[in-house]
């Protein structure tokens, strides 16, 4: 090796790690000139690592040896001798900063089987007497640990590297050794099959000399240490392989212990509530199973109730918060909620101010996950929330208002139940500098579920805002804003009278700079005029119309801000959505901005956002050389572009929605668009594109004029070429992502718009087929022919119903057994499970007689629903979908008769007056459909369904089967005790639909059997009154309405006198 090489490069090198700018540039130069491409460098390098005197110069050359290694498709390093690669291979340098070139060398020379002795040299190195080489031996482990074990001739080895972790987890001198062997197996971990019971056995066994060193580095404040175990930690949380299993409950006790152990660092306390969330997110099973939610809930307090002392927006009750929202959100509701009700009752008590304010935050934080189940728990939530309206400590007063906001969105019609205790209270709490923001937020999230009432306040309320509006900082003014936004929605026409001052007040706020507060304000503002557009109507917000959207253009052209931009999107939807047809000479300024947005990228800063080329970090492949040596580089997604991304998104298919045949020349470019960012790795743009995607199918098919459609597979009626290519590029991209969607709102908010579609669109939606992708779960074959859509919308449902899609996939998840099996689910879960009962109740309708011989496939998978220890939801969702599908089966449910009565038989007698109106719902279609002959069965489902005629909310399907036996078989009926009651309680309130079923019967037993109705004339005339009042609800339609009339001009001949004292007369000239 020339030494002159050698003392030239290291000269070069030295250069480089000088302060002065040109020295560093020159040397740079220098280096990728002459020394790059010379495979020579590479051992220069290895001899300037072991022989420099400079420690700057040593880590440079370590970082420069790894990238030469890997240069060129490794061809530097090939192109030495052998004999020399043989040289730097036995010198095996072992500090820290050549280890990762070790690694890169690994990689080329293991899977050749050419450094057999490395193997042997690293277990020497690790079992050494001395500590340093251990932490040696076990660093160089870990950097060259994946180059080992991804390939299959070192498979066997796994075995040999858990026993030598085993040993050395349990190092007697150094926490480094200790730390470093976890991290490597964690790499390990990854390696592990789900199927290797003994390999997960001996990975288990580790767990807790894992969870034991984890607690000596958080006891010695060691954070990098400790973040590095919490990242090892998690890993084996999300890995497939059920390693965590029976340790699950130990690792809920380490976590939450730290997280309220005061004596240690904020920072380490919040890692320890992220690795806690991390198990409620992955291993929710074992949680649920386990019965952990308690436990967990009533742990939490201590930290939740800690001050708000926010690290880079990070704190530990925010954090502790997340916690609970994930339990809510991933555990049955049954679990969840009773502890933290029953902890909030404890805590609202408490003389702690802190804890009062803790428990009120859990009370908040679990409505979204549990908001069905909470409905009849109201009564004892608000004496909590009131309680926390009147306490003496301002942090208190804000946590209920933060709760009655979290309320206000899930729980409306609660809230609007209690509405003259929420509006007053809110109203004094705004008075109240201390609790103004919180409670003027609070009143925002209230008012807009307020239509019926909101009158009575208005004055009141605008008093208030038109005050602060004019007198409060802009952080306030910003939430007032939103507030009157809130109150315009709710009050409509009857906010007209403050319409026109209102915009004089707004009109400088959108004049206002694009940043911090002034930028808020701005941006609230134009949200603010688009839902006052929408109040008060087109006719009244004309004047303003192309004033507002010639200031949302300028916007565009003078501030790149996302969030500007984002308001600018949701004002043109709600012009688009008030003026329809009139917006459309908008769209060629619209469309161009949000396809940009749409394509926008999202990964670092936004040029015009601050970024300087001072700033700017270059990331190259080249560059990342492990994760330590990226600690400090900070690639983040710019959120914000991420939101406006999802706005425009969320826009685009609004604007066609509502200019229709004027966004035709913008339809092709933009569907492609929206197929595109289905792949996109944010959940919330995912779900916007399925809307939007659906939104274009829809629209496009109504423009198509096209006639109705018939049941029946394959179509009859086929769909405009247009139409199905949109259907069938669409449809496909769908199917698509839902094999790689790991979101369930985004496969719910899929499955809804599918039935909604299927039952627009018909059969002919169906038709066509594409090659699907392999899925991410299970072991099938990669597809590589065209599926039917129709059989991967089955399949599709048929995994959701079996709780196997991707975005429900549980490794630890034990099968259900029987009555025993796990039944209870997850609100989301539930809402999920309905929405692919929705598609099966689709195609039963559209599919006709080509339904039954998909009946087997679902009816077993969604009676699987219905069991005793089945949430009420879920009973519910079952039986009522069950009723849809009858609905749309029609005759063909024949063959399945017997079968559907025996679990309706059983519903029947359900417990819950919501499940047993479904229930008589649908044994009325089962007897009006079916071609069995029921009446046997009349009088048993007769003694059921009168005594559930006395019961309000299963009044109505109940009179609405006992109609459908009438018109079936009359006489099977005893109609001397059925029509005095049926005649009694009509019209129907709760389900008017079934007005209409009831007074067919009634008209059937005119036409066939007139006697037993006519001896009722006086109700039934007092009945057919009712529905025919000009000044009253229509609860009939039209046809029914004209068959009504009829039989008014028929019964006029037979008895007029008591015609005309019903007020009929009329009707029969």
């Amino acid at each position: 090796m020339d030494p002159a090489f050698i003392q030239n490069l290291h000269g070069l090198l030295e250069q480089a790690t000088q302060a002065q700018t040109a020295t560093v540039k020159a040397a740079t130069t220098a280096i990728k000139r002459d020394y790059y491409k010379n495979p020579q460098t590479i051992p220069a390098l290895f001899e300037i690592i072991a022989t420099s005197h400079n420690d700057a110069v040593r880590q440079l050359a370590a970082v420069e040896l790894r990238k030469r290694i890997n240069a060129d498709e490794n061809n530097l390093w090939t192109a030495l001798p052998p004999d020399m690669r043989t040289v730097i291979k036995q010198k095996r340098l072992v500090r820290h900063s050549t280890a990762r070139a070790i690694s890169a060398i690994a990689n080329i020379e293991l899977p050749l089987g050419t450094w057999p002795e490395l193997l042997a040299f690293l277990d020497q190195s690790c079992s050494s007497p001395t500590a340093t080489h251990r932490e040696v031996g076990i660093f160089v482990m870990h950097t060259v640990l994946e180059s080992i074990v991804e390939h299959p001739q070192y498979a066997s080895q796994i075995p040999s590297f858990m026993e030598l972790f085993s040993r050395l987890l349990q190092d007697p001198e150094s926490l480094d050794v200790r730390v470093t062997t976890i991290r490597s197996l964690g790499i390990l971990a990854e390696y592990v099959g789900e199927r290797d019971k003994e390999d997960i056995k001996r990975f288990a066994s580790l767990l807790p000399g894992m969870i034991t060193v984890l607690g000596q580095c958080i006891v010695n404040d060691d954070e990098p240490n400790s973040r590095h175990i919490f990242d090892v930690l998690e890993t084996l949380l999300i890995l497939e392989a059920p390693i965590i299993g029976k340790y699950t409950a130990d690792f809920v006790q380490a976590f939450v212990g730290w997280a309220n152990n005061k004596d240690i660092t904020s920072e380490l306390r919040i890692m320890s509530l992220n690795s806690l969330n991390w198990v409620v997110k992955y291993k929710k099973s074992k949680v649920q199973s386990l019965g952990l939610a308690p436990q967990i809930i009533q742990s939490l307090i201590p930290a939740i109730g800690d001050p708000e002392d926010d690290l880079d927006g990070e704190s530990v009750y925010r954090s502790a918060l997340r916690v609970l929202d994930e339990l809510a959100l991933k555990l049955p509701p049954s679990q969840v909620f009773p502890p933290i009700l029953s902890t909030a009752q404890q805590c609202i008590q408490n003389p702690d101010p802190q804890i009062r304010r803790a428990g009120l935050l859990a009370l908040g934080v679990s409505v979204e996950g549990c908001s069905d189940y909470m409905q009849s728990q109201m009564s004892a939530v608000w004496p909590i929330m009131e309680a926390g309206f009147n306490d003496p400590d301002a942090i208190v007063r804000k946590a209920s208002c933060n709760a009655v906001c979290s309320i206000c969105e899930y729980l409306e019609d609660e809230c609007v139940e209690r509405h003259a205790v929420l509006v007053p209270g809110l109203l004094a709490l705004m008075g109240d500098d201390a609790t103004q923001k919180d409670a003027t937020t609070a009143l925002d999230s209230l008012l807009e579920s307020l239509p019926g009432v909101i009158g009575q306040y208005l004055p009141t309320l605008m008093e208030r805002f038109v005050y602060l509006l004019d007198t409060a900082p802009l952080k306030v003014k910003a939430l007032v804003t939103a507030a009157i936004g809130s109150t315009a929605a709710a009050a409509r026409q009857e906010f007209i009278v403050y319409f026109e001052p209102l915009m004089a007040k707004f009109d400088p706020f959108l004049s206002l700079s694009d940043e911090g507060d002034e930028g808020e304000l701005r941006g609230i503002a134009m949200d603010s005029i688009g839902t006052l557009a929408d109040a008060v109507g087109r006719e009244a917000f004309g004047p303003y119309f192309h004033p507002m959207m010639a200031k949302s253009f300028e916007m565009l052209e003078t501030t790149r801000a996302p969030r500007m931009r984002e308001c600018a999107y949701i004002l043109w939807g709600v012009l688009a959505s008030v003026y329809d047809d009139d917006f459309a000479q908008y769209l060629p300024r619209c469309v161009v901005p949000l396809i940009e947005s749409c394509k926008k990228a999202e990964v670092g800063e936004d040029p015009a956002e601050g970024a300087t080329e001072a700033s700017a970090i270059p990331i190259s492949e080249d560059d990342i050389i492990g994760d330590e040596d990226l600690e400090g580089i900070n690639l983040e997604v710019n959120s914000a572009v991420t939101i406006e991304k999802e706005v425009a998104v969320d826009t685009l298919g609004t604007l066609f929605v509502h200019t229709k045949g004027a966004f035709m020349p913008f339809v092709e470019q933009c569907a492609m668009v929206l197929i595109e960012i289905l792949d996109h790795y944010y959940e919330g743009i995912r779900k916007a594109g399925v809307n939007s995607l659906f939104e274009f199918v829809q629209t496009f098919y109504k423009l198509s004029n096209p006639p109705k459609w018939e049941a029946g597979f394959p179509p009859a009626v086929p769909l405009h070429d247009t139409v199905n290519d949109l259907v069938q590029h669409s449809l496909a991209a769908l199917i698509q992502m839902y094999s790689t969607e790991d979101d369930k709102e985004v496969v719910t908010t899929l499955l809804s718009n599918l039935s909604e579609t299927i039952n627009m669109i018909g059969p002919a939606y169906l038709a066509g087929s594409s090659v699907p992708r392999p899925t991410l779960i299970g072991e099938g074959p990669v597809p590589t022919q065209p599926v039917p859509h129709i059989e991967s919308i089955c399949q599709i449902v048929e995994q959701v119903l079996d709780k196997k899609s991707l975005c429900q996939n549980d490794p630890d998840e034990e099968p259900a057994g029987g009555e025993d099996g796990e039944d209870e689910l997850a609100e989301l879960d539930s809402v999920l499970i309905q929405c692919a009962g929705d598609v099966v109740a689709a195609l039963a309708a559209v599919l006709g007689n080509a339904f039954p011989a998909l009946f087997n496939r679902f009816f077993p998978r969604i009676s699987r629903f219905y069991k005793k220890k089945s949430s009420l939801m879920d009973r519910s969702s079952s039986i009522g979908t069950i009723a849809e599908i009858l609905s749309g089966m029609k005759s063909t449910v024949t063959p399945f008769t017997n079968d559907v009565l025996h679990i309706i038989g059983r519903a029947l007698t359900d417990p819950d007056a919501e499940v047993v109106n479904n229930a008589c719902f649908a044994v009325g279609l089962v007897i009006e459909n079916s071609e069995v002959d029921l009446s046997g069965q009349y009088l048993p489902l007769l003694g059921q369904l009168r005594g559930l005629v006395a019961q309000l909310n299963a009044r109505d399907n109940a009179a609405g089967a006992i109609a459908r036996m009438i018109i079936r078989n009359s006489t099977a009926v005893p109609l001397d005790q059925v029509l005095p009651v049926i005649l009694g309680i009509m019209p129907l309130q709760a389900d008017p639909v079934e007005n209409k079923t009831v007074l067919r019967a009634f008209i059937v037993l005119l036409h066939s059997n007139p006697a037993p109705i006519m001896a009722h004339i006086d109700q039934l005339l007092q009945v057919i009154a009712r529905v025919l009042d000009p000044n009253g609800d229509d609860v009939i339609g039209d046809e029914m309405r004209a068959s009504l009339i009829e039989v008014v001009k028929v019964l006029y001949q037979q008895v007029p006198d008591k015609v005309n004292a019903v007020g009929l007369a009329s009707f029969a000239a």
